[in-house]
């Protein structure tokens, strides 16, 4: 398995599903040398280096309801929607502690994707560059700070948003690094396209100061919908395997129903279980 990486999309709580397909990944020890996630996409794959299998299942689900997981009340105070305090120290360092020994232990690369304010474009961080424990979690929260939902975060001398932003699904990056083959998990289902944002006014009052940001997130939809058109070619030609929802997502982004979540977080196990001769076969 050697050149072949592990492509993560984000997507927020749709993460669920991804987290599934790693969980049964994990039980059948199925470790790929190189992973790369953006977002939600990140954080479950940072698990998988570890080796934590269920981790995942739960921060997100088991946490979901936490009152300080994800907060309106919080959102109208202070523009922050999801606890990134709680989420990226408390959780790892205390109520489902992380396994940095094995982590970084771990010969395998990993690589999180995040988006540059000033420029708008794509900046990755690979876990050698990881000085401490404390600059894995502040890589993983800037690459899942959401604009308008968190503010930016500030480290090695740039200001941080969430990777999704300018790399949706990192499959390019992967290649350069030198991966032949991929596997994808994607978090929406075969036929869904992105459409056009509408709040170009918004976003330029908000962000007006970062004019590569608002280039960056005006274009994302071209940016994704061609990424997934160039997946769909390359699994063509036999250089992807996709894994994806089979159905349309009944879970958004900001989804807090443990009962949808945990419903997808098996739909993801059941397809990676569903598909995993035909993948191992890809190997």
């Amino acid at each position: 398995m050697q050149n072949t990486g592990l492509v993560l999309e984000g997507g927020g709580m749709r993460g669920a599903f991804t987290a599934g397909v790693l969980h049964f990944f994990m039980e059948q020890n199925i470790q790929l040398p190189y992973v790369i996630g953006v977002s939600a996409g990140a954080c479950h794959g940072s698990s998988y280096v570890s080796r934590q299998i269920g981790r995942n299942h739960k921060v997100t689900i088991q946490y979901s309801t936490h009152p300080e997981y994800i907060s309106l009340k919080r959102f109208v105070r202070s523009r922050e929607l999801f606890g990134m305090d709680f989420i990226f120290d408390k959780l790892p360092n205390e109520l489902v502690p992380f396994d940095f020994n094995t982590f970084h232990q771990e010969e395998r690369q990993f690589v999180v994707g995040t988006t540059d304010c000033m420029t708008g474009e794509p900046v990755y961080f690979e876990k050698s560059q990881f000085a401490n424990n404390e600059d894995i979690l502040t890589v993983l929260r800037a690459s899942s700070s959401l604009p308008f939902m968190a503010p930016e975060i500030s480290y090695n001398g740039r200001y941080l948003l969430d990777g999704g932003i300018s790399d949706p699904i990192p499959i390019k990056k992967s290649e350069q690094d030198g991966n032949l083959k991929n596997v994808v998990i994607l978090t929406r289902n075969e036929g869904y396209f992105k459409k056009k944002p509408s709040l170009g006014w918004l976003l330029k009052r908000k962000y007006g100061h970062y004019e590569g940001l608002v280039r960056s997130i005006m274009n994302r939809h071209e940016v994704y919908n061609s990424t997934v058109s160039y997946l769909e070619d390359q699994e063509a030609q036999g250089n992807v395997f996709i894994i994806r929802p089979m159905e349309k997502l009944e879970v958004g982004r900001i989804e807090r129903n443990p009962a949808k979540l945990d419903k997808l977080y098996q739909q993801g196990y059941v397809e990676a279980k569903r598909r995993s001769a035909e993948m191992l076969e890809f190997l």
